[in-house]
């Protein structure tokens, strides 16, 4: 071996002991994120933001775009994914070499969007109104694409609200006393399967069946004349009887909690007692039937 430490004089750090092995420095070319290029492969197969991107108005006027929206819509979507939370962070991931194969185009010899791009594509461009409402029907067009492929039996429509803190002057951001901090109060839909259907951004304060028909009827819409059997649930916020009317029309069965009162505490007080002790396995049925029934914690209106 020429050199003690195995290191040979040329421009690249070869190993003199093994050729097959070379030394160089690459830390421009380094992600700390390379799992984001799984999901994007997967997101070409499925063409999920490019069914999404294609579908956004173009609001820019001059020639001069460095970007496709679809690519705008990739950086907005993936950051998040990645844990970024606002587009602040652009300024560094438009270097990422991760980041500019998942924007795709120019981004991949060039860079990605900036912090002053993403600010503009999310703040002006995508609020559009008519954005807006391509955003708001993509997961349930997206959820089709999927049940083409494989027909579930049935659906089950899962309607709940959340809680989404806030810091800062945020607009809309307001005070929830029950949540007891500052935030958004969102309003989603999901299916059995954990997909999400459709949801809406709310003001903090609003309660939480707030612009429910907003938000259900499109998706109850795209089920209608499907043939299969359809089920709604919720707790007790949506124990409204202008929801049960709704569901009954579109022949949904539906089990929503009641909100706790003194005539139904009464009824089925009974229901609610804890039995002592577990019962063994030699213990009648009725006693099993009934250690079952003690977890009710309301009664479902039935059709």
């Amino acid at each position: 071996m020429a050199d003690p430490t195995g290191e040979s004089k040329s421009a690249a750090l070869r190993l003199d002991f093994d050729r097959r092995l070379m030394l160089r420095f690459c830390g421009s070319v380094i992600t700390s994120d390379g799992g984001l290029l799984a999901y994007r492969e997967l997101d070409e197969v499925l063409a999920l933001t490019t069914s999404g991107g294609e579908r956004l108005a173009e609001a820019r006027t001059g020639k001069n775009r460095r970007h496709l929206l679809v690519g705008l819509l990739r950086q907005s979507v993936f950051g998040r994914l990645a844990g970024y939370e606002d587009v602040n962070d652009a300024d560094r991931l438009c270097r990422d070499p991760a980041m500019r194969w998942v924007v795709g185009d120019r981004a991949i010899a060039g860079l990605a969007a900036s912090a002053s791009q993403m600010g503009r594509f999310e703040t002006k461009w995508l609020c559009r109104p008519e954005n807006l409402a391509v955003l708001a029907d993509l997961p349930g067009q997206w959820v089709d694409k999927v049940q083409q492929r494989r027909p579930p039996k049935m659906i089950v429509l899962d309607m709940d609200s959340s809680v989404s803190p806030t810091h800062g002057e945020q607009e809309l951001s307001v005070w929830n006393g029950h949540y007891a901090c500052t935030c958004y109060h969102p309003l989603f839909v999901f299916n059995q399967f954990g997909d999400l259907e459709r949801c809406a951004l709310r003001s903090g304060n609003v309660h939480s069946a707030a612009g429910w028909r907003d938000v259900l009827e499109p998706v109850v819409a795209r089920y209608r004349g499907v043939g299969k059997r359809r089920y709604f649930r919720g707790d007790a916020a949506y124990a409204n009887p202008e929801i049960y009317q709704f569901l009954e029309a579109e022949g949904y069965g539906y089990a929503i909690r009641l909100p706790t009162n003194r005539v139904v505490q009464e009824k089925i007080g009974y229901l609610l007692s804890r039995p002592v002790g577990r019962p063994s396995l030699d213990a009648p049925v009725s006693r099993l039937r009934g250690h079952v029934r003690c977890g009710i914690v309301g009664v479902p209106r039935t059709r």
